[in-house]
């Protein structure tokens, strides 16, 4: 198996690549390793194995590939396997014994291995029969110390791939799973390019990728099959490859007629028919028996936990694929009649559109209708099927370009900004005016545009003229700019406009009213935003408004120390297969929930809630949220210790200074914490002075939403930047003790200790620590009490007081563990370890060291390394090696060696 010459297209696979790499050394190493490469047909198995043996050409290898024609002769493949060697060797046996090929293939390999390592790959494994693929188990488990590495390579999914039994035997092979992963929207521009020449528009990428979920041979075939300006057409239906057409088409006309005729109206219903509709659609007499046949032909499944109540299809093509197979007329009549059968009126509309042949004004405006009835509901993505259809219906230009302008619109609501995206260069084309400038301003907060979102809010609102409806939805394109820039007064006056020129109940001043809770908060009216959100969560108590608000409230509650109730709403607010609701709120309540759950410690709960949301944010493409999504998953990666992990993160969840607020602050914030569990002070500061010469600065230094103040001043203590540190630190605290916020005030408290401290004040610094220990009292949250602990007692001890220390660190340190922050317990560890043992009294010259020079000298003297003195003083490097010069030169010492020595404890002192 050698590189091919259609090799030079090959993109994506390189996960695939690394992780047979790293089993190639392992097998060197440690013995027989066998993998399994598994993914959908056409997803590029034989590519990888293929590109790997190219990488490897000094390998031996045998290789053979399963055929479905030998799948039911015992042994064949096994026997191409031994015959597959260079030498001559005696013939492999007759019988058809699984042990005795499996004897004789580990025998040969064995053998072969003893000149270097062995690659034995199988292809298209799931045709082989199984016998052969019991003989290669029987041989793997007769080797020992072998170098050999053992490829199998597998299909997945519908068709059904091979023969059961030889699935079977694959399942439970002690093997490593190596899935060949799908391609992304950034590969699919490659390959098209490589393949096609065809330069694609993300958004284009994006919808073919999704479309074919990523598999290069779907890929392939359309770029090949289709032309170009349909794949940019966003509202086109995009096709069926045609292997996957052609097999379904085979398929169906081998089927009975009741089961054919049944396929085809579930076909015809969605993609979860229920049974007894699709029975009736189809007029068929037996149900069950027409689902059996279905069934077995791999074209219809039961819903798992369904019994025969709800059905689906395999795979994603087969139900378009089957669809496709209607003839016009068929395909008209099933429509018809399918609306006459559904009693949801979006569906019945769904099917009167589907059998339309030709524009029709009529159903357009019941379109329409439905549409406005959904966004009173605010089912965004009802709302913009609605108009989708109306407008591809409609018969005048006028009506086509509305509707095209409320169907992005609803898009962007329902956080469908993929779909939105795709749709804008229609949007675009338009004339200018207040509506078509909202949709566009709308779709550049949600992608965290901030100056062009500023450019259309402010052109739409000098255009608005006398339509009052348009200027209510420019003012709530307003109020959701201001959300996104944390600015509470302005966030509240345009609310309060978007009540003004809005109809009562319209969505304009609904959603605008779900979210002026926060703006109240932002500007410190923290009561009135209570009231706010409990008036709107009683108004709307059910479906998406009330999940906007108590997403809100959540938010302002986790805000407000009130964590556990933050998670009550906050997982209220995430729907779930039952609910309705926005994917844009879903995101951000999960963000908000990874933040609750920190605070409360349950960081893996946190992590989840962060999965989650990267898997969210994936589907909706809201690049305003992606800051917020990764600020959790980098900050408590950092604190476990895991690194390359938080990197990862600060990666994804970059920001520009410039941007929103709600994108810059959690990007600088991720930056800053990953720094400070790095022990990197400088860099704290470095990252979270933008924040402190922002303007205008909005809501950004009201207590509890942003918890940056406390780490910024604490890396100024750190750094020796006390005067910094002191002007930072009053306003603050002034604001606090005006709020009545208690983790804030404890949170700046305890840096006022380390800041008192540092001046030499420690009856004051005790006074700062007890007073933030006390704030905390009866809180949920044990990471905060675990950090005034462990400054109170890193500060305890580098005055000596070493048993008080060590109870307030050891204390910290169970915190610490608890939660899973690594980074914290080693550093509590070395401060219980080191001590702060004294110098000898009859060396000179270290009376004239400074406290903290004493206690720099006295922990390199035990032997630790800048940074790990550092992370014990909670130092910079660079303010720790600035203190050994001057102790250098106070002693007169010139190595680290030579300071040991003056400063070895005295007997007894360890």
């Amino acid at each position: 198996m050698h590189q091919g010459d259609d090799d030079v297209h090959v993109v994506g696979p390189a996960t695939a690549a690394v992780q047979l790499d790293a089993l190639l050394d392992r097998a060197r190493t440690g013995g027989p390793v066998v993998a399994l490469v598994e993914g959908p047909a056409g997803i590029g198995r034989t590519t990888v194995l293929r590109r790997f043996l190219h990488r490897h050409a000094d390998l031996q290898v045998t290789a053979a590939a399963g055929l479905p024609w030998e799948s039911s002769r015992n042994g064949a493949l096994a026997r191409r396997l031994l015959d597959d060697d260079p030498r001559h060797l005696p013939a492999p046996p007759d019988a058809a014994d699984a042990v005795d090929l499996g004897t004789a293939l580990a025998g040969r390999w064995e053998s072969r291995a003893g000149e270097g390592p062995l690659v034995v790959v199988v292809d298209d494994a799931h045709c082989a029969d199984p016998v052969s693929l019991q003989a290669i188990t029987s041989g793997l488990a007769r080797l020992r110390d072998v170098a050999v590495l053992v490829l199998l390579a597998r299909a997945t999914g519908w068709p059904a791939a091979g023969e059961p039994r030889a699935v079977e035997v694959l399942d439970r092979l002690p093997a490593v799973p190596v899935p060949v992963p799908p391609l992304g929207p950034a590969e699919t521009r490659l390959l098209a390019a490589r393949i096609a020449a065809v330069d694609l528009p993300l958004s284009v990428a994006r919808r073919l990728c999704t479309h074919t979920a990523g598999i290069p041979r779907h890929l392939l075939e359309l770029l090949n099959e289709t032309p170009p300006a349909r794949w940019s057409d966003w509202q086109t239906r995009l096709p069926v490859p045609s292997r996957v057409q052609q097999r379904v088409r085979r398929t169906l006309d081998g089927c009975p007629r009741p089961a054919r005729a049944l396929v085809e109206a579930a076909a015809v219903l969605g993609p979860t028919p229920v049974l007894a509709d699709a029975a009736a659609l189809a007029e068929v007499s037996d149900p069950i028996g027409a689902l059996d046949e279905a069934c077995a032909a791999g074209l219809l499944e039961a819903t798992a936990g369904h019994g025969l109540d709800t059905l689906a299809f395999p795979e994603r093509f087969v139900r378009d694929a089957v669809h496709a197979t209607l003839t016009p007329a068929a395909r008209h009549r099933l429509h018809l009649r399918a609306a006459t059968l559904v009693t949801d009126d979006t569906d019945r509309l769904r099917h009167r559109v589907e059998a339309a042949p030709l524009p029709d004004a009529g159903l357009a405006e019941e379109l329409v209708e439905l549409a406005r009835r959904k966004a009173d509901e605010g089912a965004w993505a009802v709302v913009a099927g609605a108009l989708i259809d109306a407008g591809r219906i409609s018969p005048s230009r006028a009506a086509r370009e509305e509707r095209l302008l409320e169907a992005v619109d609803a898009l962007a609501g329902a956080g469908l900004l993929g779909q939105a995206v795709d749709a804008l260069p229609e949007v675009e084309a338009l004339p200018s005016g207040p509506r078509r400038d909202a949709v566009l301003a709308y779709v550049a907060v949600q992608r965290g545009r901030r100056a062009e979102a500023v450019s259309y809010l402010d052109t739409a609102w000098r255009h608005r003229g006398s339509d009052r409806r348009a200027a209510a939805v420019v003012c709530q394109r307003h109020v959701l700019h201001a959300l996104a820039d944390w600015d509470g007064d302005e966030l509240v006056r345009w609310a309060g406009r978007a009540g003004e020129y809005a109809e009562p109940g319209a969505p304009a001043a609904v959603e605008s009213r779900a979210i002026v809770g926060l703006g109240l908060a932002a500007c410190g009216a923290v009561d009135a935003a209570f009231t706010a959100y409990r008036q709107a969560v009683a108004e709307s108590p059910s479906g998406p408004q009330h999940q906007r608000s108590r997403m809100g409230l959540g938010w302002l509650s986790l805000a407000q120390d009130e964590p556990e109730a933050a998670r009550r709403e906050l997982e209220s607010a995430v729907p779930t297969v039952r609910q309705t609701g926005s994917k844009r709120i879903s995101l951000w309540a999960l963000v908000w929930l990874a933040r609750t759950r920190f605070v409360l410690g349950d960081w893996p709960g946190a992590l989840d809630a962060v999965n989650q949301a990267e898997v969210l944010l994936g589907t909706t493409g809201l690049d305003l949220l992606r800051p917020l999504v990764h600020w959790t998953g980098a900050q408590v990666r950092a604190l476990r210790g895991e690194q390359e992990a938080a990197e990862r993160h600060l990666l994804l969840g970059a920001a520009a200074e410039h941007d929103y607020t709600v994108r810059t602050v959690p990007a600088l914030l991720a930056r800053a914490s990953v720094a400070e569990a790095a022990s990197d002070y400088d860099a704290v500061v470095r990252h979270l002075t933008p924040l402190v010469l922002r303007t205008p600065r909005g809501g950004l230094d009201e207590p509890g939403f942003w918890p940056w103040h406390d780490v910024y001043a604490n890396a100024l203590v750190v750094t020796g930047r006390l005067p910094e540190a002191e002007a930072f630190l009053a306003p603050h605290e002034a604001t606090v003790r005006r709020r009545g916020h208690r983790s804030a005030g404890a949170r700046l408290g305890y840096v006022r200790g380390r800041l008192l401290a540092a001046r030499g004040d420690l009856l004051g610094a005790e006074e700062a620590f007890d007073q933030a220990r006390a704030q905390l009292a009866g809180l949920p949250m044990p990471y905060e009490r675990a950090r005034v602990d462990f400054a109170h007692g890193v500060t305890l001890r580098r005055v000596g007081r070493r048993r008080d220390a060590a109870a307030l660190l050891t204390t910290a340190r169970q915190s610490f563990a608890a939660l899973g922050a690594q980074v914290y317990v080693e550093r509590c560890d070395r401060e219980l370890k080191t001590g702060r043992p004294a110098p000898r009294a009859a060396e000179p010259g270290t009376e004239n060291l400074t406290e903290q020079e004493r206690t720099v000298a006295t922990l390199v003297a035990t032997g630790l390394t800048n940074k790990e003195v550092a992370a014990s003083m909670l130092l910079s490097v660079k303010t720790v090696q600035f203190h050994l010069t001057r102790i250098y030169a106070k002693l007169g010492v010139r190595s680290r060696s030579e300071l040991a020595a003056r400063f070895a404890p005295a007997r007894g002192q360890r």
